[in-house]
């Protein structure tokens, strides 16, 4: 049976490859794994049918045969260790790739989206304008350790991994905040993994389904 994920049908991130079905398109074209998507509305997933995939009513969802399993990073994982191309032949390689996975999502991330929903929620509270140099503040943090961690380097940790492929995609949500210019580093390595032609396939096939969105 081929794969099957679930993405939005019209994306709030306007097409910018953002929308965390992205990471699992990546995965997917870096290992040259077929698969079909089906597109959702934001009512259908608050509905039971995909509720019973995803119990947060979120995207993406993952199916494959008797399998059905949600959450972006563990679906990545999943693609991962099946597949080869993401993961390093390695134990230790291996181990280290998938802890960079989850530190993508653990500890850089919930930093990032912090911020952005603050940006959402919160700019007309009056403490918004003193409380936003404080996200941005923290994000700094991680970004200053993150740089400094890869230092030279083109990826984290030796060759092109599952772990480059989710940090590459959380900083990514930065790319219009000019933050990530104040590494220039982590802007070089971002721009590594867009170049990608595994990343070039999914994105544009994102992109394809937001544009045929606002064509009806």
């Amino acid at each position: 049976m081929t794969i099957t994920i679930t993405a939005f049908e019209c994306s709030p991130d306007r097409g910018r490859g953002l929308a965390r079905d992205m990471r699992v398109r990546w995965a997917l074209e870096e290992t040259g794994q077929p698969y079909d998507v089906r597109l959702v509305t934001f009512e259908t997933m608050k509905q039971p049918a995909h509720l019973a995939l995803q119990p947060f009513g979120q995207i993406p969802t993952y199916e494959d045969g008797a399998l059905a399993i949600f959450e972006s990073g563990a679906i990545v994982l999943h693609i991962a260790e099946k597949f080869p191309g993401l993961l390093p032949a390695d134990q230790i390689g291996r181990a280290r790739a998938i802890a960079w996975l989850f530190a993508a999502v653990s500890t850089v991330e919930p930093v990032i989206v912090e911020r952005e929903a603050a940006g959402y929620a919160e700019r007309n509270e009056s403490w918004y304008e003193q409380r936003l140099p404080l996200l941005t503040d923290r994000i700094r943090v991680r970004l200053t350790e993150l740089s400094n961690s890869l230092g030279t380097a083109d990826w984290l940790d030796g060759d092109f991994s599952v772990g480059d492929l989710q940090m590459v995609s959380v900083l990514l949500r930065l790319k219009s905040s000019g933050l990530l210019e104040e590494f220039p580093n982590l802007a070089a390595y971002v721009a590594r993994g867009e170049a990608r032609p595994a990343y070039q396939r999914a994105f544009e096939a994102q992109r394809a389904v937001f544009l045929a969105s606002q064509a009806h």
